[in-house]
């Protein structure tokens, strides 16, 4: 066998190996056009080689920025060094039809991109290659374990019966905010409510009605509350509201506007209709609280002021009042 021979063999082997690589191959010139298309290419695009050849990049494929693409190709031109694209900075670059089972949640496949100079025996760049890698499965699973983990926590934050923020969430919050107007003294106020006579409610009705009275509230609560603000349950039937940006006065009108939409409501249960009110505390802080803990306290004393007044009313801190 002649070396002659050997070489075309050689050269045959390679382009079969090129054109059946699980990896997409492009080679384009200096104009963008393009002068290879592998077989990855040709089953994800649907065009065959022949179909594409010396075809601009750009005309077949809109979906490929063509200014940033130029920038990045054009700095592998003239610096002679690869480039990369990842999918978590750009999803992909062919918009490509995700076929995979496993993966079926991805509408598209997600790639990562390699540009490598390719130089003439002169030293020139004159070709660009590009090597697109199928990532689909890493990125889904990626994904998925990022979705988890923000569910992990907000679960991790969430009060189970109430959907509201736990203690130890809206707990960390007030600290936060403590310091905050410590810094800035920008009004802010605490509400503490707990629903009236619930023990009752327990006794008469049972545990399933008294929860289902405790996500009545929890309800109307987040109904009234802005944004910004921090709800949770605090324990039991006793829950918490963090009013930032809120002066006394207007936290007052906020509890109370809380207040009459849950004595006039009416909780559901089977063929049995229930009613409840609640009692409400409210503390604004102020340079005589030295601690967010005084300042859970302080609501907590107007709270017990509104109990001892007959309950289903708003009390202020007794300092404040």
């Amino acid at each position: 066998m002649s070396l002659e021979t050997d070489q075309i063999n050689e050269l045959h082997w390679l382009m079969e190996m090129l054109h059946t690589i699980d990896v997409g191959l492009v080679v384009l010139d200096r104009q963008y056009k393009i002068q290879i298309w592998n077989g990855f290419m040709e089953n994800h695009s649907g065009m065959l080689p022949r179909e594409v050849k010396d075809k601009e990049l750009f005309s077949l494929f809109d979906e490929i920025p063509k200014d940033w693409f130029k920038r990045k190709a054009e700095s592998v031109f003239l610096l002679k060094n690869k480039a990369f694209t990842i999918w978590e900075q750009r999803p992909y670059l062919f918009k490509f039809q995700n076929y995979r089972p496993i993966t079926g949640s991805a509408d598209y496949m997600y790639q990562n991109t390699t540009f490598i100079p390719l130089m003439s025996s002169t030293g020139l760049v004159t070709h660009l290659c590009l090597l697109i890698y199928d990532v689909t499965d890493n990125a889904t699973n990626k994904k998925d374990l990022e979705r988890v983990n923000n569910e992990l926590a907000v679960l991790s934050q969430t009060d189970g019966l109430t959907q509201l923020f736990n203690r130890s969430h809206w707990e960390s919050c007030l600290q936060t905010e403590f310091k905050r107007w410590c810094r800035s003294r920008s009004p802010s106020s605490l509400v503490i409510l707990d629903i009236d006579h619930f023990k009752n409610v327990n006794d008469t009705y049972g545990h399933t009605v008294g929860d289902d009275v405790i996500r009545h509230l929890s309800g109307v609560i987040k109904k009234h509350v802005r944004e910004t603000d921090i709800s949770g349950r605090y324990g039991g039937e006793e829950f918490v509201i963090l009013l930032a940006d809120t002066s006394l006065d207007n936290a007052k009108i906020f509890s109370e506007r809380l207040r009459k939409e849950v004595a006039q409501s009416i909780v559901k249960h089977n063929d049995l209709d229930l009613s409840y009110t609640i009692s409400m505390g409210v503390a604004e802080v102020d340079p005589s609280i030295k601690t967010y803990e005084a300042w859970i306290e302080c609501a907590d004393s107007a709270l017990y002021r509104s109990k001892e007044a007959g309950r289903n009313q708003v009390s202020l801190h007794p300092k404040q009042a």
